[in-house]
């Protein structure tokens, strides 16, 4: 199964790369992106390496929901240790320290790197697109944002996995739910988007 997983990463992988080359030869250069973060498609490609390197080592896909329910059951058996160890979930999955929660925990330091050297850290509450539509509240921003969080959590767990889970990790192994999750995910994005940040 891991070499399997391995090798249909490398191959959905190299159709990408493959497609990079196509847009090299039409005149567009991956490497050249003037904007002030690190280029999309350099990372991407390290996002594809990645999946190979976890689907090889670790024969586990890419995922983060997952790392919401463990913390969840964590604090837990700190605070109702009997009630949370009755639970279907917690019985079939512990809730301990394991490479998913590293993993979430190495995404967050990476994000820093990732912003403090392109030059993307800002002293700043709210983004100027947010300001712009609604305004100067940091209560309203932080209310729509947690609220916007536990909807994402609760479609992810719903789904069996969220945009790492299903957006990566599965739709490099071809996995038909997978695309369609993918898919959903970008129709509710835009969806969203225009509901939130259409002017009438």
């Amino acid at each position: 199964m891991k070499t399997d997983r391995f090798i249909t990463a490398i191959l959905v992988t190299g159709v990408g790369a493959c497609g990079l080359a196509q847009a090299a030869e039409v005149g567009i250069d991956s490497t050249a992106y003037d904007g002030p973060a690190w280029s999309p498609f350099i990372v991407g490609a390290g996002i594809g390496v990645l999946s190979w390197l976890t689907f090889y080592f670790a024969d586990k896909p890419i995922g983060a929901s997952s790392f919401y329910a463990t913390v969840a059951g964590l604090i837990g058996k700190r605070l109702a240790r009997k009630h949370t160890e009755r639970l279907a979930y917690y019985r079939s999955h512990p809730p301990q320290l394991d490479w998913g929660f590293v993993f979430v925990l190495a995404t967050i330091a990476g994000g820093f790197v990732a912003a403090w050297s392109g030059g993307e850290i800002r002293n700043e509450w709210l983004p100027p697109m947010w300001a712009d539509r609604f305004g100067e509240s940091v209560a309203l921003r932080a209310l729509v944002g947690f609220c916007g969080g536990v909807l994402m959590a609760f479609g992810a767990r719903l789904a069996g996995g969220c945009t790492s889970g299903h957006g990566i990790s599965g739709t490099l192994q071809l996995n038909a739910g997978s695309w369609l999750a993918a898919l959903f995910m970008f129709i509710g994005g835009i969806a969203t988007a225009m509901l939130l940040y259409h002017t009438p």
